[in-house]
């Protein structure tokens, strides 16, 4: 049983039911429809934001606990939510598939960080979006949430040189507070990206 299946055995939402903040907001101005894929998705509460927005939604995650309480908590929101158990190493990325990719706090060795990246690059739908909010690699000494491994917080360059032919939307890499359930609690050092794939 993978760390993840275990911590999320819990009744409640140790990231809660509300969705990120920088997410929020983003869908607010984007005003995106059509399908939506969210990928490390825990326990679903970005994912049913995304239905409750009338996109088309599948969930990935790796811990099977985490998609139960993401079926769970789209069902007490009257919303649907396709889940499915994703191991990122072994991820299917269909090509053109999505209409937005949606990745918060997914944290990765660096050799799957960019497997997964090249994967998100491939199944965008052209003129759609990849949106991510994640720590930097300023983040260890906040002690606010996230790994305590440097090789799975994120550096710029990460989303800059991959995504250099796509329009960027958003970039951020600062400071922001998150109150995200027990364990992302205070003041963070995060990397906030929007990119839009083009249409040629």
């Amino acid at each position: 049983m993978n760390h993840w299946n275990t911590r999320f055995q819990t009744d409640h939402f140790i990231y809660g039911t509300e969705p990120n903040v920088f997410l929020a907001d983003i869908q607010k101005k984007l005003a995106l429809s059509g399908d939506a894929l969210a990928i490390a998705e825990g326990e679903g509460r970005n994912a049913v934001f995304l239905a409750e927005q009338g996109m088309n939604v599948t969930a990935w995650d790796f811990a099977e606990s985490g998609l139960l309480k993401t079926k769970k908590l789209a069902k007490e929101r009257g919303q649907s939510v396709h889940t499915e158990l994703v191991d990122l190493n072994e991820a299917n990325w269909s090509k053109e598939m999505w209409d937005e990719i949606v990745c918060v706090f997914g944290h990765f060795p660096s050799e799957l960080r960019m497997k997964t990246l090249q994967g998100v690059k491939d199944a965008v739908k052209p003129g759609g979006y990849f949106v991510t909010e994640v720590y930097s690699y300023y983040q260890l000494p906040y002690n606010s949430g996230g790994p305590k491994d440097l090789e799975l917080l994120y550096k710029p360059q990460e989303f800059l040189h991959p995504f250099a032919d796509w329009r960027i939307v958003h970039f951020f890499m600062g400071e922001v507070f998150r109150h995200e359930g027990e364990l992302h609690h205070g003041l963070s050092h995060v990397i906030q990206f929007v990119a839009q794939k083009p249409n040629e």
